[in-house]
C-alpha cells in the first residue's frame, strides 16, 4: 500500500472481542493493549470457546467487566448482554442505567456455538422497544441457518439475512442497530439505505481474503466467510470513504 493509500486511526478501537474466561482471559485479555487498542466492545457470546453461562444479566455483566479491568485496567471494555429469552425490558432499563451499552444476538447455528441463538425476532420486541428508549445498542449477527430448502449456504447466508434487517429497522427506526462483520456489497448497500441509526463492522481480513483464499483452506476459513471480489471491493470502498461512513472496525 503506497502512502496516498494509507489510512490512519488516530484512536483504534475493536468493536468485536470475545475475551474468554478464567486462565484464558488472562492471555487474551492482554492482546488488546498489545495491538493498540484502548476500547474493547465485548461480546457475551454462549458456550466455549468463548463464554459459558453467557451474560445476559447486568450483574453478570459488571462482574465480568471487573475481571476484565482486573487483568488490564488501561483498557475501557463496553460491555454487552446475550439476546435470549430470560432478558425482559426491565433488564434493559437496569443494564443501561449500569452503563452496559448493547445487546448481541445470533441466528441459531450460524457460527461457532450459536445453538442457543434466537429463531424469531418477534418475540424480542418488547426487548427492542426498551432498548431504543434508553439508547442501547442492537448487534446482529447477520446470517441465516444453511437451508437445502431455502438453497441457503455461507456464500448467500448474509444476503438472506438483510430482509430481516430491514424490518426490524422498520418497526423500530429510532434502535441503534450495528450489522456485524459485513462481507457483501449487498449489506453495505443495505446498510447504507436505511439511515443514521444503522451501521456495520468490517473486520480486517475480509478486507484482503476472497472465497478463492478459503475453498479447500480450512486456516481461511471463518464465519461469515470472505465472498467475491466485488464484495471485498465494496468493503475498501466503504473503508475509503473515512470518518463519515456508517462503518467501525472488528481486529
Amino acid at each position: 500500500m503506497s502512502q496516498s493509500e494509507t489510512i490512519s486511526v488516530a484512536s483504534p478501537a475493536d468493536f468485536h472481542v470475545h475475551l474468554r474466561q478464567g486462565p484464558l482471559a488472562e492471555v487474551v485479555t492482554k492482546h488488546v493493549r498489545q495491538g493498540g487498542f484502548s476500547l474493547a466492545y465485548v461480546m457475551a457470546r454462549l458456550l466455549p470457546p468463548n463464554l459459558k453461562p453467557p451474560i445476559t444479566n447486568t450483574e453478570q455483566a459488571l462482574l465480568y467487566r471487573a475481571q476484565l479491568q482486573a487483568i488490564d485496567p488501561a483498557v475501557e471494555y463496553l460491555m454487552t448482554l446475550y439476546l435470549c429469552p430470560e432478558l425482559t425490558p426491565d433488564e434493559i432499563r437496569k443494564a443501561a442505567r449500569a452503563g452496559i451499552v448493547g445487546v448481541k444476538s445470533y441466528p441459531r447455528g450460524v457460527t461457532t456455538n450459536s445453538e442457543g441463538g434466537i429463531e424469531s425476532y418477534e418475540a424480542y420486541y418488547p426487548v427492542f422497544a426498551a432498548m431504543e428508549e434508553v439508547g442501547m445498542v442492537l448487534n446482529l449477527h447477520g446470517e441465516v441457518p444453511s437451508s437445502a430448502a431455502t438453497n441457503t449456504c455461507v456464500l448467500n447466508a448474509e444476503p438472506a439475512f438483510l430482509p430481516h434487517l430491514r424490518k426490524l429497522h422498520a418497526q423500530f427506526p429510532r434502535l441503534r442497530i450495528v450489522l456485524e462483520h459485513a462481507t457483501t456489497r449487498a449489506a453495505v448497500e443495505c446498510v447504507k439505505s436505511l439511515g443514521d441509526t444503522v451501521a456495520c463492522t468490517i473486520t480486517a481480513h475480509h478486507l484482503a481474503l476472497t472465497v478463492d483464499d478459503w475453498a479447500g483452506q480450512s486456516w481461511h476459513f471463518c464465519k461469515p466467510v470472505a465472498k467475491y471480489p466485488d464484495d471485498r471491493a465494496a468493503l475498501w470502498e466503504v473503508v475509503k470513504e473515512g470518518p463519515g461512513s456508517r462503518y467501525v472496525s472488528e481486529r
